[in-house]
């Protein structure tokens, strides 16, 4: 028993850069170690220096592979981290793809941006390179779903399925006699393929810390509109992009185009999935209903046995850049799905500068779109976005459709921490500032609950 205190480094006041770091007399853990995205005043904390001495941290917990979760690891490893970094078996695969694929990314566009001239540094250099992804690598430490891993001499951690992306989980961390549950990003119960989350532990909690990415909102829930406006692009000539998630969202998008393909509700047009790292992601999918995952819905394995469950009968896997040029010249309807599902970075955004400008064309933006993303942008109206140092106008149609959404909203945030037994404190993180004090405002009036919403590098001691 001793003093631990819960230090918030990310994920405060904002949907990115997830880092809570938690400290005993004898031990420092870290939960997550995300990077900041959206807003550039976010972003520019990514070239801060860690706010702790790296070296001093003594084991890191990954929650699940998405980048603004473990997207920070190679520059933590970079300052002088040394220890494991603790996750599932497919959150290593697929943060393993993530990580490899954001220092291509940023080493490409440092080195576009020198090329063309556009950025304000005289040498754009980007956050980290593929050296420093894989010297990360050899620091992951694989462990088992429901079963408790010692982290250190007064640590340890049981990760439990989350539903929200293969491998993810919400995390209870025991340290120094505290217990502290991290729900991180919560899934929902009408996954496709992933079973809903596992009830929280009926256990006494010192500390909860709950995501709030929509906090403050539900999801619609009906396919109707997807197709709809799919329907209305084909009427008027036009194609249709659908910028997602890498992982996961691009499943999800799939299974619901084959099950609208399959019912008539659209016809059987070309698919492209223009995006390594989706593609790469779809594979590790395949490969868990193949195995039959423990994270995965009871009978799913079997159904889909001898069936692709991502492929509707038109799909085309756009794997070299060659292939992903040809879409430019694509005269038929068709759907390209690409990431990022923000637009802030890879092949998504060279399809965007190319099919904004028509009128014909639709984008449907079929997850969270972070404040300053150009998704955000788009999702607000503006006019035009800036793409590569130009400013594209935005005359396609721009929907927005939350029935994909792979996040608990406020509802099911609420019913699934209703199970959890009356905590000490509740600490809501990972939301914007509305979601944020939406939830904890719910929290306290339903549940009475005695609840936080941190502010950015804020610490807490738990009595």
């Amino acid at each position: 028993m001793g003093t631990v205190t819960i230090k918030f480094l990310g994920a405060a006041s904002t949907v990115t850069g997830s880092k809570f770091l938690v400290k005993s007399e004898k031990s420092s853990v870290l939960v997550d170690s995300g990077l900041f995205q959206g807003l550039k005043k976010d972003r520019q904390k990514n070239w801060d220096p860690f706010p702790v001495e790296p070296s001093s941290i003594d084991a890191v917990v990954l929650t699940h592979a998405h980048l603004d979760h473990c997207g920070y690891l190679p520059l933590l490893v970079r300052q002088g981290f040394r220890n494991k970094i603790y996750a599932t078996g497919y959150t290593i695969k697929l943060a393993t793809v993530i990580l490899r694929d954001s220092a291509r990314l940023q080493m490409e566009d440092a080195k576009f941006a020198s090329e063309k001239g556009f950025s304000k540094h005289p040498i754009p250099l980007p956050l980290y390179d593929e050296e420093d992804v894989e010297r990360t690598l050899s620091h992951f430490s694989e462990i088992e779903f429901r079963s408790k891993v010692t982290l250190t001499q007064d640590a340890s951690a049981t990760f439990m399925p989350s539903g929200h992306i293969l491998g993810s989980a919400f995390v209870l961390l025991e340290i120094a006699g505290k217990e502290l549950l991290f729900t991180s990003d919560l899934g929902r119960d009408n996954h496709p393929l992933l079973s809903p989350p596992d009830n929280p532990p009926q256990i006494a909690l010192d500390a909860v810390i709950t995501e709030s990415t929509y906090g403050d909102r539900a999801h619609e829930t009906p396919l109707r509109s997807f197709a709809d406006e799919i329907n209305l692009a084909m009427k008027r000539g036009g194609s249709i992009l659908i910028p997602a998630f890498a992982v996961d969202r691009t499943e999800v998008i799939l299974m619901a185009l084959r099950e609208l393909i399959g019912s008539g509700a659209i016809p059987n047009i070309p698919i492209y999935v223009d995006s390594p790292m989706a593609l790469t992601a779809l594979d590790f999918y395949r490969d868990a209903v193949e195995k039959d995952a423990p994270e995965l819905r009871k009978g799913v394995a079997t159904k889909w046995k001898t069936v692709d469950p991502f492929n509707p009968g038109n799909l085309f896997e756009m794997r070299t850049v060659e292939e992903s040029k040809s879409l430019n010249e694509i005269s038929e309807t068709s759907i390209i799905i690409s990431a990022s599902g923000m637009g802030t970075g890879g092949r998504v955004v060279h399809h965007m500068a190319n099919m904004l400008p028509d009128p014909k064309n639709t984008v449907i933006l079929v997850g969270f779109q972070a404040a300053g993303s150009r998704g955000r942008s788009l999702e607000e109206g503006q006019p035009r976005v800036k793409i590569h140092g130009k400013w594209i106008p935005v005359h396609a149609s721009i929907v927005k459709i939350d029935s994909f959404s792979v996040h608990a909203d406020s509802n099911e945030l609420v019913d699934w921490l209703k199970r959890v037994k009356h905590p000490k404190k509740v600490f809501v993180v990972h939301g914007e500032p509305e979601s944020e004090e939406a939830l904890a405002e719910r929290l306290r009036k339903e549940l009475n609950w005695n609840v936080i919403v941190p502010k950015s590098e804020e610490a807490f001691e738990l009595d």
